[in-house]
């Protein structure tokens, strides 16, 4: 046994002293490194470790952003419109029932991150303004002595319809935040709400800011999932809490089955019929099979450092509402 011992050991110390010849950088062995079989190794891990996925394609990392970009450039304008085609409107279900999850509180400071198209956002300014109504009328009618005009003027005060809630719709696609802008021109939507361009991954804004945090079938788009988690940590608040709703893995097989059929042979047809783009959704379907099934995301989610992280699977797995709270 003695024999083997001493091989480990000078193997050891072998690896060793080759790692301080090199960091002396002595003339010869720079140039003769890289071609060694460890070096070699070295090398290919590192380019390893500079590729992702797009989709079911191997990509650098530098060059998924800007695919990412160019997907959800081209599907701005019929971004809303495929969402109802592809999920058969159910999409609008879940978005409702993160926000009964999230049941935020009028002077709530919401940050919903690749929320471009505002649906998330404009589904929390409808709420708030119902709960802080309902609070407005229960204490109107514990007052009896209020006259016409003070009744009047409490529901004409339009800067405090929201209760001093705020939303952050950030997004890195212009497109996106254009087309989110024009839907909040058009349905009325006019305070508690602001459109920042920005990347989830190096967000553009303070530490412990926001009160609760959401991105909506988003996360699974940037190109490094850890880093958009830690950020997402960074900029709320103590006691804030994370929500994500995302695509899933499907639990039930027969439901696996017809779902795979779907997407693969029929929602890239839709793509290409109603914005005529097949690759685009045929990404958005691949990325989807890529990310992370619920508990791994689970794990991934307390890596970054939050607490009391749970899941909840809707529609048999096909999406799961994630949350989180930093502590």
């Amino acid at each position: 046994m003695a024999a083997p011992r001493s091989c480990a050991l000078w193997g050891n110390c072998g690896r060793g002293w080759s790692r301080l010849m090199r960091s002396c950088g002595l003339p010869g062995l720079r140039s003769s490194w890289p071609g060694s079989p460890l070096g070699a190794r070295l090398l290919s891990q590192e380019k390893r470790a500079s590729e992702t996925h797009f989709g079911f394609e191997t990509v650098s990392e530098e060059e998924k952003g800007g695919k990412v970009y160019q997907v959800f450039e081209s599907v701005a304008k019929n971004y809303d419109v495929m969402n109802d085609m592809m999920s058969l409107g159910i999409h609008r279900i879940w978005k409702d029932l993160l926000l009964w999850k999230m049941h935020p509180f009028p002077g709530t400071q919401l940050l919903d991150v690749a929320g471009g198209t505002g649906d998330i956002a404009f589904r929390f300014l409808n709420y708030v303004q119902a709960q802080h109504r309902g609070r407005q009328k229960r204490q109107l009618r514990a007052r009896q002595n209020l006259s016409w005009e003070e009744i009047a003027r409490q529901y004409q005060n339009e800067e405090d319809s929201l209760g001093g809630s705020h939303v952050m719709v950030c997004d890195i696609n212009k497109e996106m935040l254009k087309v989110g802008k024009q839907k909040a021109q058009a349905q009325g939507y006019k305070t508690g709400l602001a459109w920042v361009l920005g990347d989830a991954e190096e967000l553009p804004f303070d530490d412990d800011k926001f009160d609760v945090y959401t991105i909506a079938f988003g996360i699974r788009n940037v190109t490094h999932v850890d880093r958009a988690l830690q950020e997402a940590h960074r900029v709320l608040k103590p006691g804030g809490r994370f929500l994500c709703l995302e695509f899933s893995q499907v639990n039930n097989p027969l439901v696996s089955r017809l779902y795979d059929l779907y997407s693969f042979q029929v929602i890239p047809v839709l793509g290409e019929v109603i914005a005529g783009d097949w690759k685009s959704y045929q990404y958005l379907v691949e990325s989807i099979r890529r990310f992370p099934c619920q508990e791994e995301f689970k794990e991934m989610i307390e890596d970054a450092g939050f607490q009391k992280v749970t899941y909840e699977s809707l529609t048999s797995g096909i999406v799961a509402i994630h949350s989180g709270f930093k502590l």
